[in-house]
């Protein structure tokens, strides 16, 4: 195990524990505030726009997870109808990402199942796209599911993300391109066993290339979601070498993050969109992006300094 290994699962426990929990939600959200566009949908619409001045494309995600009742699932729907109809009434550049336990799915699948197929409606509507996040492995055949179950119903304007850490990903991307599924590529950023997922990281990084390989060869768009300057220059190269045109796949890269860099892929004639989210529910997502690797800590400790 390597040292960006190591901290990633340190960082991972360590913000379960109640007490630096209850420090973080106290104290740092001037940390997190790096990586939230704001806490209303008002501020993330502005937002988007400034982005979509600058050529980047933006998904929207409104943030949530880990809820207790039916009652706050359904609120987060309402928010995320309010959410595609502000999209359109604004005339942005901007798709949907919401996760399915934000929605329900640890308190009743269908219930969750129905609100999600309302948000979908209501962006198929407007001519938007819903893409269903990945969360942790006791969720990912439920997804998956959910996805498959929607296009069914011929609501295809959804799609899902794979995740390369996990073994079974390869399995998923064949079926799911098989079946027309728009997918989001990316390392995955949760704490999994040995028992079902990579552990090192060259054996991710390898499995990812692979998977963004085996969409790109079927003229599948591939969203490739990464920070990894290795990965990026692989996949332009990859692109060039097979001629695969630049508006066959997309970059996509988190708010807060190599904001320069996003600006200059899209200058460059890539499709670059930022995943954006607002709220205030940020913890479980700030940990997240606080785990991916040591810099990313450095960073919005200097911001907070600032």
């Amino acid at each position: 195990m390597d040292g960006t290994e190591l901290y990633r699962k340190v960082v991972l426990t360590v913000s379960g524990n109640r007490l630096v929990k209850w420090l973080s939600l106290r104290y740092g959200k001037k940390l997190a505030g790096r990586f939230i566009a704001g806490d209303t949908l008002a501020e993330a619409l502005d937002e988007i726009e400034r982005l979509n001045g600058k050529g980047i494309l933006v998904t929207l995600d409104h943030l949530g997870e880990g809820i207790t009742s039916l009652t706050e699932a359904s609120a987060y729907r309402e928010e995320y109808i309010r959410l595609v109809e502000g999209i359109a009434n604004r005339g942005v550049q901007s798709n949907v990402s919401l996760k399915p336990t934000q929605m329900g799915l640890a308190l009743d699948p269908q219930a969750a199942y129905e609100n999600i197929r309302a948000v979908v409606r209501a962006a198929q509507k407007h001519g938007n796209f819903v893409r269903l996040d990945m969360e942790d492995s006791p969720y990912t055949q439920a997804t998956i599911d959910m996805t498959l179950r929607l296009h069914k119903e011929g609501l295809t304007h959804v799609g899902t993300v794979i995740q390369a850490y996990l073994y079974r990903s390869e399995e998923d991307v064949r079926m799911l391109t098989k079946e027309g599924v728009k997918l989001r590529l990316v390392k995955g950023a949760y704490k999994e066993p040995g028992t079902i997922a990579y552990q090192k990281k060259q054996e991710i990084i390898g499995n990812y290339k692979n998977l963004i390989k085996l969409q790109l060869d079927q003229g599948a768009y591939t969203a490739v979601a990464t920070h990894d300057n290795n990965i990026i220059d692989w996949v332009k190269v990859f692109a060039e070498q097979n001629r695969i045109k630049k508006d066959a796949f997309e970059f996509q890269m988190l708010y807060g993050l190599r904001m320069k860099d996003q600006a200059r892929l899209a200058q460059d004639g890539y499709r670059i969109r930022c995943y954006m989210p607002y709220g205030t529910m940020w913890y479980p997502y700030f940990t997240r992006r606080i785990a991916e690797k040591p810099a990313n800590l450095m960073m919005v400790l200097k911001n907070m300094f600032k």
